[in-house]
């Protein structure tokens, strides 16, 4: 997620099933408008902090996460105290009557959360997580492949087709999607000139495949 802080452009960003419990980097994609983090290791609401300074996020998918806790309704309040732009919420609209409710009910989050360390700008939480994520990576499931490829409008196979894969197949086709899903959305960022470039290089590595498999 660190790679964020170099992509100020980027409107939207699905990093779920990922491991991720810091969301410190997010705070200078000033142009995002959707946001998916379904199923991270994002422990504290605190974490809001950092996105209460996006004016134009509008999608937030924070489900499946310890920091949305026991209190569903708490919970829901609390997010959308911090950040009444949204329009949605873990993909359920979110209504007037909600936005009002949550003045009263929601917890407003002020400061930044605690970091028990941090050494060249990552926290002790975080170093763990990014060791644990390329576990996760090859570990998610088909629902969670299927998911995140819903999240950016992607066609994915159908359920049926996976029936006869390996255990080893799975996991392949799921580290597949996740890189896939990366390269989607860095190729946001590039102008002109870079997708030409990337049209090129793809256009060499095919011609390169056709000749090894003749």
């Amino acid at each position: 997620i660190s790679i964020c802080r170099d992509l100020p452009n980027i409107e939207v960003i699905t990093f779920s099933v990922n491991g991720i419990s810091d969301l410190e980097p997010l705070h200078r994609c000033q142009k995002l408008s959707e946001l998916y983090l379904r199923k991270n290791n994002i422990c504290s609401l605190d974490e809001l902090f950092y996105l209460k300074a996006l004016p134009r996020l509008r999608v937030l998918w924070l489900a499946e996460n310890p920091c949305c806790g026991p209190d569903p309704h708490r919970y829901r309040m609390t997010v959308l105290r911090n950040l009444p732009s949204l329009q949605k919420l873990d993909n359920q609209a979110v209504t007037e009557e909600e936005l009002s409710q949550a003045l009263v009910d929601g917890v407003e989050i002020t400061a930044p959360p605690a970091r028990s360390s941090v050494e060249n700008g990552w926290s002790g939480s975080s170093a763990s997580s990014a060791a644990a994520s390329s576990t996760e990576l090859l570990s998610c499931s088909l629902e969670d492949t299927i998911k995140t490829q819903e999240e950016l409008d992607m066609k994915h196979v159908p359920r049926d087709k996976y029936s006869s894969f390996s255990s080893q197949e799975t996991d392949c086709s799921c580290k597949r999607n996740n890189v896939l899903n990366a390269i989607l959305l860095l190729m946001k960022e590039l102008d002109a000139e870079g997708l030409e470039i990337i049209q090129q290089t793809v256009a060499r590595r095919l011609q390169k495949k056709e000749l090894q498999e003749e």
